[in-house]
């Protein structure tokens, strides 16, 4: 399977936070299993961490992709014009383009967003 980590669930993981799904813990630690984390979901967290919205201590969640065995998917120009043609069901950008990502590459989104399951992306709880 191919996960796509919504942010909440990117630093869930990282935390160890009891948030998180036991079912998405398993599919996470799952090496048969291939766990994106997108440039955007980096993205939206740094913000949040430069406005003060965010507390992440020194943690370099760039590197934590790859020390957590994941990998680093980038926006795409394709990604980004299908985010953009996306019904508003969900105004948060960084949602939609998760959402197009997850479309457009196959993904399954782990998430506890309800509002991803609007554009039919397939989510783990």
């Amino acid at each position: 399977m191919k996960l796509l980590l919504d942010s909440h669930a990117y630093l869930w993981w990282l935390d160890d936070a009891p948030e998180l799904s036991r079912s998405a813990r398993s599919a996470l630690a799952d090496s048969s299993n291939v766990v994106f984390v997108s440039a955007a979901t980096i993205w939206e967290l740094e913000i949040k961490r430069a406005l003060g919205r965010l507390d992440v201590g020194a943690a370099d969640l760039v590197a934590e992709i790859a020390a957590n065995g994941f990998v680093e998917l980038p926006v795409l120009a394709r990604h980004a014009a299908a985010a953009a043609r996306l019904p508003r069901h969900h105004d948060d950008p960084f949602d939609r383009m998760l959402a197009a990502q997850s479309q457009l590459e196959a993904l399954v989104c782990v998430t506890r967003d309800p509002g991803l399951e609007a554009y039919g992306v397939a989510c783990l709880r």
